[in-house]
């Protein structure tokens, strides 16, 4: 297994992820077979495990907690994400400080560890003021309940520009690393994105780089869907990895 830095940060990361979207729990048998996959990684030096809140409404993180914590928490680098809905209340989504400190307090519950390596914003929020969100993602690092934060989908250059600005401002963490989708198939981070990703020195931790699995060559023209293949789980959840499509 080969490592690389996270950016400019001195967190070093498997090239290889394993992430959590679609971690099937139904049943025992399922759930053995998910365990043998984290096992696998971990033997094979997968160091960076990848989750959220919102992946099986809270269980994927609980189930991932229960499983690594036969390792030594020294050796992983473990991230999960905050922004859908963990709940039918008003502010039980989104990326408000409300949110996003309740959120990372029942996220260590449930991997049961007491910091993350990274904590990611899931996607932008058109609601609340940017400042009001990076001031408490930096406060989460100044807790030392995260390490390293970060942003995914819908943060484009305008808008990681425009925390640039309010980082400097008010002399914040910084952002650390980005998780954009990035594959053959979709390709847009690099018309522009990562042009800023270089220049703010920002990291890239990519989902879906086998595009569901669609390049693996399992999907095939007028035949049907394989039973329980990603893209039959496409409307039920969200997804993220690194280097990897599990």
């Amino acid at each position: 297994m080969q490592y690389r830095n996270v950016g400019k940060s001195g967190l070093r990361i498997s090239e290889v992820a394993l992430g959590s979207w679609v971690t099937d729990l139904k049943g025992i048998a399922a759930e053995n077979v998910t365990k043998e996959t984290v096992k696998l990684a971990y033997d094979s030096g997968v160091n960076f495990f990848d989750c959220a809140d919102a992946y099986s409404g809270g269980a994927a993180e609980r189930f991932l907690g229960e499983v690594l914590k036969q390792y030594p928490r020294k050796e992983l680098v473990i991230s999960s994400k905050v922004y859908f809905p963990t709940g039918e209340g008003v502010n039980d989504r989104g990326l408000s400080r409300k949110h996003i400190f309740e959120s990372i307090d029942q996220t260590l519950k449930n991997m049961q560890t007491d910091y993350l390596d990274m904590y990611f914003c899931h996607r932008f929020d058109e609601t609340t003021d940017l400042t009001e969100t990076l001031r408490a993602m930096s406060d989460l690092v100044a807790q030392g309940k995260v390490l390293y934060y970060g942003v995914s989908e819908e943060w484009g250059s305008a808008r990681l520009e425009e925390a640039q600005r309010i980082i400097d401002r008010y002399n914040l963490y910084p952002i650390t690393v980005v998780q954009p989708q990035y594959n053959l198939q979709d390709r847009y981070i690099e018309h522009e994105i990562m042009g800023t990703y270089r220049k703010l020195g920002i990291g890239i931790t990519t989902f879906s780089p086998l595009a569901q699995g669609l390049l693996t060559g399992k999907y095939r023209k007028g035949q049907p869907l394989p039973a329980g293949s990603r893209v039959t789980w496409a409307d039920e959840s969200e997804t993220s990895s690194n280097g990897s499509d599990c």
